[in-house]
């Protein structure tokens, strides 16, 4: 089960003026599930994302880069879980297009209008019968208060939804927050493999919403690992309706930084839900990367910690066998270059409040013990101090368990 994920109501998930969310059954993997979304969005929404740098990235996330460059208005967002769309060739890049018509169609807009969204087995074409055949039903379900219903249909492997909303009073006027977002396994930044989307009926002008989106991305979905898999259909996408009374054009007036951190924290809590229901995941860890010279420093420490299989098991059997954690820091170079100079003899490590390392040896006042009490909790921190800047940041990640191995062993079955 997921590691301390919270339960969501509906009654918990705010509506967002201007983003309306209907669901339906496509049979597309397994029957009698939801798995195909449309989200209609009002017309002067806007709409920024970030996507895998995989270079086998699927059709969908191809296309959905075009019509978000063309710049016209993004009116609708679809999604199907089950099939990934991706290593289809032309075929794959044809039925995004069909996808984005047949929508297009429903809700009167232009397609290139149409963001499409697919996660699933890769190597599959679409079963485009079926998914046409469920988008009218989609479509029909519109509303806005469907969070909850939209959080389980863009589910794979995921044993649970995944949701976050807030209200916020900037200026004496309400604004809302809500997200939800999908991932388990195939989970590595630049990006996780993830759907994430998050709305605001806040107004954020388009460059601008451009610009933080890429931040916020930086700072949430790609600060998770689960297994160092870096998948082909990643996408995280900010919606900001212009439905409340508060519009933004720039980061200096006043009530911005309040929104930003509300967006922030928001994608961190979906990219901690992510983790915390990792594939067969047991415990929830929390990386902390202190004194690095730059934020690629940190996150190529953070990262050695976090993907190491030889760290993920130890965790996963409470074995303080923290020499691998060493270790790990010790071949971080290989991602960051300006790590080659990395003074071991400098760095400090922390399992809770516990010294393990201090510079560079075993700590003598270290016992065991201390460390197993630590390992034995369900979440999890780890400090790393390198002392050698103040760039610091955090890496979630999680164990490695027989379960990770089931999972992905009969994935297709």
């Amino acid at each position: 089960m997921p590691v301390n994920l919270p339960e969501i109501e509906s009654m918990e998930l705010y509506p967002v003026a201007g983003v309306k969310l209907g669901w339906a059954q496509g049979h597309i993997k397994k029957a009698n599930r939801k798995d195909v979304l449309v989200i209609e969005l009002c017309e002067g929404a806007s709409v920024a994302g970030v996507f895998t740098l995989n270079r086998f990235c699927a059709a969908p996330v191809t296309l959905c880069r075009q019509h978000l460059a063309g710049n016209k208005g993004i009116r609708a967002l679809v999604v199907n879980t089950g099939c990934a769309n991706a290593g289809t060739g032309e075929q794959g890049m044809l039925d995004a297009k069909k996808t984005c018509n047949a929508v297009a169609e429903l809700l009167a807009i232009p397609q290139d209008a149409v963001l499409p969204f697919s996660t699933g087995v890769i190597l599959e074409n679409l079963p485009m019968d079926r998914l046409l055949a469920a988008l009218p039903n989609a479509v029909n379900n519109l509303a806005e208060d469907n969070w909850k219903d939209a959080a389980y249909s863009i589910m794979t492997t995921d044993v649970a939804p995944k949701a976050v909303s807030e209200q916020l009073n900037i200026a004496g006027k309400q604004v809302v927050v809500t997200g939800i977002s999908k991932g388990a396994g195939m989970i590595h930044p630049n990006m996780a493999t993830m759907l994430g989307y998050l709305a605001t009926d806040a107004g954020i002008e388009q460059s601008l919403l451009t610009e933080i989106t890429k931040e916020i991305a930086d700072l949430s979905f790609n600060c998770i690992s689960v297994d160092g898999d870096t998948s082909t259909n990643d996408s995280f996408i900010i919606i900001a309706s212009g439905q409340s009374e508060v519009q933004f054009n720039s980061r200096e007036q006043a009530g911005f930084a309040e929104l930003y951190q509300s967006l922030l924290a928001s994608a961190q809590k979906l990219a901690q839900a992510i983790v915390r229901d990792g594939e067969g995941a047991t415990k929830f860890m929390s990386v902390n990367v202190h004194g690095a010279k730059t934020m690629a420093e940190a996150k190529a420490v953070g990262f050695a910690i976090g993907k190491s299989p030889l760290v993920k098991t130890a965790f996963f059997a409470s074995d303080p066998n923290l020499g691998r954690i060493l270790a790990a820091i010790g071949y971080a170079a290989r991602e960051c270059d300006s790590l080659n100079d990395l003074d071991t003899n400098l760095i400090d490590l922390y399992l809770g409040d516990v010294l393990v390392a201090d510079k560079g040896g075993l700590a003598k006042s270290y016992k065991e013990a201390d460390g197993q009490n630590i390992m034995n909790r369900a979440e999890i921190d780890m400090t790393v101090k390198l002392n050698r800047g103040d760039v610091d940041v955090t890496i979630w990640t999680c164990d490695f368990s027989y379960e990770y191995v089931r999972i992905n062993a009969d994935y297709r079955s």
